[in-house]
């Protein structure tokens, strides 16, 4: 039977320091520090309320910001490359009424899904092409491309158009049973985009050169990168993003509508920087974004937990949130500077 060798005292001391003042990559402390916020606030909150800390809680938030998260990811594309998409928003509300409204006419449920794909990928083509092409400003091009969506949507209809459809309100209704507890298709559409988008961004040659652009778009042209095509892809997957993310409002509402996700992509640009992605681009990830629409979400079952708080609280808390993280964004970019 061989002896066992123990390693000299010395050896395991210089181990446990080193396990000690471990300190993970700067890149990472963004996303550590959402983590950790959302972690006090489901804590703080489960001492608090009597139920908050059922597993169901955490399926819910999934289930009930599907949407959000898959906007989230388009947007995490975008403002890496130093962007910004201000039509989100509007083109989930056209998603909507363009499901509602072919689906009301007697279209297949899959025709009227591709639909909407193809709108808001299209969208996203139109802008991609004026932000690089014509160098117009994406604030502008995108304000443009939001006052068209919602102005479309006026157009398809200016009532509520209820989805009826069976083949609709199945996929709606489709859930999946872990145990006792219970999660929708649409959360699991949400989190299979985010790993794509997590894939695609660490482990392609796309992904690599949306970092680029967003730390020196000089710099990228000068090594070569497909900058035109990268820059104009982003928002194309923006586009695409917003339409499905409409698909998903739509399977949660089951309802078309042109006043629908009015500032919603504001609520998008929040969960992206407290996720910790830079407004000036070059730096964050998608799970990160994840953990910003988690952290939103908790916000708002905390005050629904309290029921004496008004809604409006949500925005003041989300400001707050938002204003400190763009200010240690700010400090950690000077820092670096």
């Amino acid at each position: 039977m061989s002896a066992i060798t123990v390693p000299p005292s010395s050896d395991r001391a210089s181990t446990w320091d080193r396990v000690r003042t471990y300190r993970p990559p700067n890149r990472y402390l963004p996303i550590i520090a959402t983590a950790a916020l959302f972690v006090g606030l489901f804590g703080v909150g489960g001492m608090r309320y009597d139920g908050l800390t059922d597993p169901q809680v955490l399926l819910s938030l999934l289930i009930d910001n599907a949407f959000l998260i898959v906007l989230g990811v388009g947007m995490t594309f975008v403002i890496l490359t130093g962007g910004i998409d201000l039509s989100v928003g509007s083109v989930v509300a056209l998603s909507t009424m363009i499901a509602a409204k072919t689906l009301e006419l007697g279209w297949s449920p899959y025709a009227s899904m591709a639909a909407v794909l193809a709108t808001g990928t299209l969208l996203g083509l139109l802008m991609g092409l004026l932000i690089h092409y014509f160098d117009i400003q994406p604030f502008i091009a995108t304000l443009a491309g939001l006052f068209l969506a919602r102005g479309i949507t006026y157009l398809i209809s200016v009532e509520s158009i209820s989805i009826k459809d069976p083949t609709f309100t199945e996929l709606a209704f489709r859930t999946v049973y872990l145990g006792d507890y219970y999660v929708r298709w649409t959360a699991i559409i949400a989190l299979a985009t985010v790993a794509v988008a997590a894939y695609v961004l660490a482990r392609t040659r796309f992904g690599r050169t949306v970092y680029a652009i967003g730390g020196n778009e000089a710099s990228a042209m000068l090594m070569g990168l497909r900058v035109a095509a990268t820059k104009v892809g982003v928002y194309v997957i923006s586009g695409f993003c917003a339409a499905l993310a409409g698909l998903l409002f739509s399977l949660y509402i089951l309802s078309g509508n042109s006043l629908h996700a009015i500032g919603m992509e504001l609520d998008a640009i929040a969960a992206v920087v407290i996720g910790g992605t830079l407004l000036t681009g070059g730096r964050g990830y998608v799970i990160g974004s994840l953990l910003g629409v988690l952290v939103l979400g908790i916000i708002k079952t905390l005050i629904s937990f309290d029921g004496t708080l008004s809604s409006y609280w949500i925005r003041i808390i989300t400001g707050v949130l938002l204003l400190a993280f763009v200010i240690v964004q700010r400090f950690a970019t000077r820092r670096r500077a």
